[in-house]
């Protein structure tokens, strides 16, 4: 066997270099109502290999996403833009972290390349936060969705922002685009914010999703949240009228997974019988649409729910 040693680029840097010193967590076992197949079905592999194809990221893959294996069998792949690195570096999410890289000028081209290739009637575009950036990549979101509308027109499109904290103009140029849902996700109650997610501010995002409805009152708008970090249900409640008071059409209530020993650890693996008591409020509340189950994520089921989402508006008007 020879060893080949790199002396011009030195030894590979790790995945979150702002985590490696944390001390180890108890990985806790997950229950029975939690635990998924192995991705392994012809579907996933055409999915991966398109993918892999045009050059591009997702954050089913980046983040570990426990439905990978289900939605990628049915090509319905998020597709993750601006690069594979993070300038943030939040507690509970498993994507790299450190200096990214220029944006790519064709990345918005082959997105919509691969929008038309695996067929897909509803896309959800999210990104890496950008903090480098003077518009934290709200122009490249809207540029990607140009690209789709003219080379898939027949799609809809849903992004998942990141805050744009300090970028002047950037929620209005995403706006502008015109997403058929423009989603941003809290993550998780306001009292764990520094600990889970302490580049970001909890009422930032709340006047995000606000200014998006003021700039547009006809878009869709949706958010999400991570159970099992700690919070209580008074909390949860919380953030649902805080939602509510910023006319979010659309929540996600998930189980949070811990991704490694480096991360937030799980509180509790919330049974599925609170999740369906919580849709039941959040219903009460004046959502026209709630998911909410152990693997509920942002992009799950993300088309079937913006139909169910429109005929829930058609049957209000």
């Amino acid at each position: 066997m020879v060893v080949v040693l790199d002396t011009v680029n030195g030894p590979p840097r790790p995945r979150h270099p702002e985590k490696a010193h944390r001390p180890d967590s108890v990985v806790q076992r997950k229950p029975d109502w939690i635990r998924v197949k192995a991705p392994v079905s012809k579907g996933y592999g055409e999915t991966h290999g398109i993918v892999r194809a045009h050059g591009l990221h997702t954050v089913c893959e980046e983040a570990g996403c426990p439905n990978i294996g289900e939605c990628w069998e049915k090509k319905h792949a998020t597709l993750m833009i601006m690069g594979e690195t993070c300038t943030r570096a939040c507690a509970f999410c498993n994507v790299k972290t450190g200096l990214p890289g220029p944006l790519d000028p064709d990345e918005p081209a082959r997105a919509a390349e691969a929008v038309a290739t695996l067929g897909l009637s509803h896309v959800v575009v999210t990104s890496v936060d950008r903090d480098d950036l003077a518009d934290g990549g709200a122009a490249h979101f809207a540029a990607t969705i140009a690209a789709i509308r003219a080379r898939a027109p027949g799609t809809t499109i849903e992004v998942l922002t990141p805050d744009f904290l300090r970028k002047p103009g950037a929620i209005e140029t995403v706006v502008a685009a015109r997403p058929d849902v423009f989603n941003h996700n809290l993550e998780t109650v306001p009292s764990l914010y520094l600990t889970v997610r302490p580049g970001a501010r909890y009422f930032h995002s709340i006047r995000l999703l606000q200014q998006v409805k003021e700039i547009d009152p006809e878009r869709f708008t949706k958010s999400g949240i991570m159970v099992g970090l700690g919070e209580t249900r008074n909390e949860i409640l919380q953030v649902m009228d805080d939602l509510r008071s910023a006319d979010v059409d659309f929540l996600t209530i998930g189980q949070y997974l811990q991704p490694t020993r480096k991360h937030h650890p799980v509180a509790r693996f919330v049974p599925p019988d609170e999740f369906k008591s919580l849709e039941t409020i959040a219903y009460a509340k004046g959502f026209l649409m709630v998911a909410a189950s152990p693997l509920t994520r942002s992009s799950h089921h993300a088309g079937d729910d913006f139909r169910r989402l429109q005929a829930a508006r058609a049957g209000k008007r």
